[in-house]
């Protein structure tokens, strides 16, 4: 549940935006991005968000059928036009996005009523954002989808190699059907008008898992040291602190103490924007897979350093074979 849009991407490395000659349109939007990803691995993935009512948010709805995501819950928005996002590519690690979302992007336009929430609670894994609480009535609509998902069957229990999440509601437990919440830290200043520390707060109380970069985690918890903030996260009451740090790798803690730190895979980086929803989309995959804590890790790593190898986001997304030959060493 969060952002879609057009990325409009220059075929041109090293190049400022200004002289530019050609680009390249994808199908974009973190949380689209990390539906496409979760297909790519085989996963059935659905994203909850809007478009405006205009060709690009036609191409939209057949981007995401032609990648296998459930567009049902895709609607659009009269009068708001479908989000364009430019970028400039600086490798290894410069590449500024330009967001064209006035007077108001779509996808902040998610009511609350029109919510599918007995599709929101069944999810075996629902992903939401920390934009999709900048502004009414995208921020109630998340909230209410959050709410929902406390309603949840209980997760089921894991064995013991895999990720322990501990039941937390007092209904019979469904365990065919573990479910996970993952809050998407998504700290994009330009979208908010005020703090957003009481917001993210509430959402965490929701949440089983949390991930972000060292920048969102700081957001989030007033902490900027990676085992420091992973710990705050915790205690805001998630069962797992997951923080990407780049070129330094990722750490992981789970509330039973398990930690694991994972070195980077080495690439040649082209475009480094779709690298963290390519982890995501892979972390969605180990977490239903049942894996243990560290091999969850290493394969969302090598599916997000997959992608920083590549021009686009979306369409970048790794297949399974892609992401075990990175695993082995092989050069994506």
């Amino acid at each position: 549940m969060g952002r879609i849009g057009v990325d409009i991407y220059p075929l041109q490395a090293g190049v400022p935006l200004a002289r530019v000659d050609t680009f390249g349109k994808f199908l974009g939007g973190s949380a689209t991005n990390v539906a496409v990803a979760a297909a790519r691995l085989g996963r059935r993935a659905a994203v909850i968000t809007r478009t405006g009512a205009d060709p690009f948010g036609d191409y939209l709805h057949e981007a995401l059928r032609g990648f296998g995501v459930d567009d049902r819950w895709v609607t659009p928005v009269a009068g708001l036009p479908t989000p364009v996002t430019f970028c400039e590519i600086f490798p290894p690690d410069d590449f500024p996005l330009y967001f064209y979302r006035q007077p108001k992007a779509p996808d902040l336009e998610i009511l609350p009523g029109e919510l599918d929430l007995g599709a929101i609670a069944s999810a075996r894994v629902f992903w939401m954002t920390g934009t999709g609480l900048c502004q009414e009535p995208s921020r109630a609509a998340t909230l209410a989808a959050l709410a929902a998902r406390g309603s949840a069957p209980d997760p089921a229990p894991q064995s013991p190699e895999g990720l322990d999440f501990a039941p937390r509601r007092e209904q019979q437990q469904d365990c065919r059907r573990p479910t996970v919440t993952v809050f998407d830290l998504d700290w994009r200043p330009m979208f908010w008008d005020g703090a957003p520390g009481p917001y993210y707060e509430q959402a965490l109380r929701h949440a089983t898992v949390a991930v972000g970069n060292i920048d969102e985690v700081e957001i989030a918890t007033g902490e900027r040291d990676p085992h420091t903030a992973a710990q705050a996260l915790l205690a805001h009451g998630v069962e797992l602190a997951i923080v990407k740090q780049g070129p330094k790798g990722v750490l992981a803690v789970h509330r039973d103490g398990a930690t694991v730190e994972v070195p980077p895979v080495p690439v040649e980086v082209v475009n480094g924007l779709g690298a963290g929803d390519a982890f995501g989309g892979a972390l969605c995959h180990g977490l239903l897979a049942g894996w243990d804590l560290e091999r969850t890790m290493r394969y969302a790593n090598a599916a997000g350093a997959i992608v920083a190898s590549r021009l686009a986001c979306s369409s970048a997304m790794p297949y399974p074979a892609e992401v075990e030959s990175a695993l082995e060493g092989v050069q994506p």
